[in-house]
């Protein structure tokens, strides 16, 4: 008996427009996130997580296991971002301009004290993770705030097992630094 993702896929390679829907629904939130913080910048992000899941369902065929899913889609967004980060790097080449400043507004929430300290040590600790370099930041994000298990990183990023597990230990005793020294 196929799983109800499955079947969801099936529909989806035969362009059904629901199933395309209800899975858009089901990653662009997590996909977003992922996305947002890797390039700083929101609208950016809005960009890159429509022409990620436009790629996803031109290549739909290309996907060998369904219960990879997720993985594969996080794939495409990461390779998203890589051009993006090209394109953006080529740009401040050629015009010379340096606006790498991530925006820290975050959506409204309700303005409890509690929530307003949590929220700036989301803020400051986002800031840090923004400040690691961006093979860094992502293994970081895609273990810690997407929750994918270190062998899928290596599927999603295209690099050795050994390499995530080495990012991600460079990154938490960077995060640790910069905790230290921080104000």
């Amino acid at each position: 008996m196929a799983s109800p993702e499955s079947e969801l896929l099936a529909a989806a390679r035969s362009h059904a427009p629901d199933a395309w829907d209800l899975l858009l629904k089901r990653h662009q939130l997590p996909l977003y996130t992922y996305v947002a913080e890797m390039v700083g910048d929101r609208t950016a992000a809005l960009d890159l997580v429509q022409e990620t899941f436009a790629r996803a369902i031109r290549h739909i065929g290309s996907l060998q296991d369904d219960a990879k899913f997720a993985s594969w889609l996080f794939s495409i967004a990461h390779q998203q971002c890589l051009q993006h980060w090209r394109r953006t790097q080529r740009e401040r080449a050629l015009f010379e301009e340096d606006d790498t400043a991530l925006d820290p507004a975050f959506a409204d929430e309700p303005d409890p004290r509690a929530l307003l300290i949590q929220r700036e040590q989301a803020e400051a600790l986002f800031a840090l993770v923004a400040r690691l370099p961006p093979a860094q930041r992502s293994a970081l994000l895609l273990h810690i705030v997407e929750d994918f298990p270190l062998d899928e990183i290596a599927a999603i990023t295209g690099i050795p097992l050994g390499t995530v597990k080495s990012r991600l230990h460079h990154a938490k005793r960077a995060l640790q630094t910069m905790i230290r020294h921080s104000p």
